[in-house]
């Protein structure tokens, strides 16, 4: 090695700072406690700092940053929905995530790559059609679209999936992108921490302080801290969050699953997305194919993953791109994916004062790290629902006023 470089990476002139302060305690109160440093929860914190001035916010993770379903996703980006309060806010969310490797000065990838949701029935053609027409009426960039323009896109695919699922048609959403999962997170992280925010890892909340049907603090496994406001950002955990504020949620958790492959030939520009056969893929900038299905049918607070996931999803695979029989399977992984019964999420004020949701993202919390961020920090800072979440408050369900996005949430169902 030259002496000048070993004299340029040892200089103190030219050090690269840590992305994030390592805190050795905590302080004694807090104006607002995030519990959980994903993305939406660092978004949050981001937020706050930057668009509200509050500072003095304590982010909690019993794990490390980005170690939930943040760092467990496929990474697809899309305001293809089916509701006027889904198309809006995703479409709010798209916007964000296109300034978002400037605004932190941090390569997100950020891959504008189309998405095909394809339809194999005329049912869901019409529901193609159906979500096409919604998506125009609010400015959302969709179209169907025949059989033709999937090949053209994707020469390599079967259109005949081995005969027992041709493609009839197709959504296909021109904005539909894919990012780094992790790097998301690294970069709200970092502008949060930036700005004065705390991130405390391997720290876990063990209860929440309620006094009157207001929160007071929070129990961690590093002591007490006092506090007026508390956000619930935590997926698959929300549960055992709800339970500690003494009230239900209708949110039942399940794992999704899905795996990648080794690094091959870039071949798939688009992303496609096939209810039918409970697929999804795209291919990242190093070349590995990223491939989900749908939800284990069942549910179960885990991680695993398992064989049988990895079998039937290959099959699917090779139905719809046979030439991929030699292509070899490195990794697979779970989340846990937090449900609602209606598949849109939980935004907003609680029963208990002070304690605040950001939950019931089932597949789909990836896509929306930005505008949740940004909303939940409105909520939380003035205490009112953004106008954006309105629609997804936790009251709907005992007002029986559902939010119903289940025709749009690809593989979720």
């Amino acid at each position: 090695m030259p002496l000048r470089l070993i004299r340029y990476a040892l200089s103190s002139k030219h050090h690269e700072p840590r992305m994030f302060t390592t805190h050795d305690r905590m302080k004694s109160s807090y104006d607002v406690v995030i519990i959980g440093a994903g993305g939406h929860g660092l978004a949050a914190a981001y937020y706050l700092a930057r668009d509200h001035g509050i500072t003095n916010v304590a982010v909690l993770e019993r794990g490390y940053i980005g170690g939930g379903n943040t760092g467990r996703n496929t990474t697809i980006i899309r305001s293809n929905y089916l509701t006027p309060e889904g198309v809006k806010f995703y479409d709010a969310s798209v916007n964000l995530w296109k300034d978002l490797s400037a605004e932190f000065d941090l390569n997100l990838f950020y891959s504008t790559r189309g998405h095909y949701t394809l339809a194999h029935t005329d049912s869901a053609v019409r529901t193609m059609r159906w979500r096409a027409e919604v998506n125009k009426h609010y400015g959302v960039d969709s179209e169907l679209v025949g059989p033709d323009h999937v090949k053209k896109a994707c020469p390599q695919i079967d259109l005949s999936c081995a005969g027992h699922a041709p493609i009839l048609g197709a959504l296909y959403h021109a904005p539909g992108a894919i990012a780094r999962h992790d790097a998301v997170a690294w970069g709200y992280g970092k502008g949060a921490d930036m700005r004065g925010v705390e991130i405390h890892q391997q720290t876990e909340v063990q209860g929440l302080d309620i006094q009157g049907g207001k929160i007071v603090g929070v129990n961690t496994s590093r002591g007490y801290i006092s506090t007026e406001k508390v956000l619930s950002a935590v997926a698959g955990f929300t549960p055992r969050v709800t339970e500690m504020a003494g009230f239900r949620t209708p949110i039942f958790v399940h794992p999704l699953q899905a795996m990648v492959s080794e690094p091959i030939k870039p071949w798939l520009d688009p992303i496609l997305v096939s209810g039918s056969l409970h697929i999804y893929i795209s291919q990242t900038a190093r070349g590995e194919l990223v491939m989900g299905a749908s939800l284990d049918p069942y549910e179960l607070h885990s991680t695993r993953s398992t064989l049988d996931f990895t079998e039937s999803l290959s099959a699917h695979m090779l139905e719809m791109f046979p030439f991929l029989s030699h292509v070899k399977v490195v990794r697979q992984w779970s989340g846990m994916a937090d449900m609602t019964p209606d598949f849109a999420p939980i935004m907003g004020k609680t029963p208990v004062e002070g304690l605040y949701l950001d939950a019931g993202w089932g597949t789909w919390g990836f896509k929306a790290t930005p505008i949740s961020g940004k909303t939940m920090a409105h909520t939380v800072a003035k205490d009112e629902p953004h106008p954006l979440i309105t629609g997804f408050s936790l009251q709907r369900f005992a007002d029986f006023a559902l939010t119903g996005e289940k025709g749009a949430a690809s593989v979720g169902h």
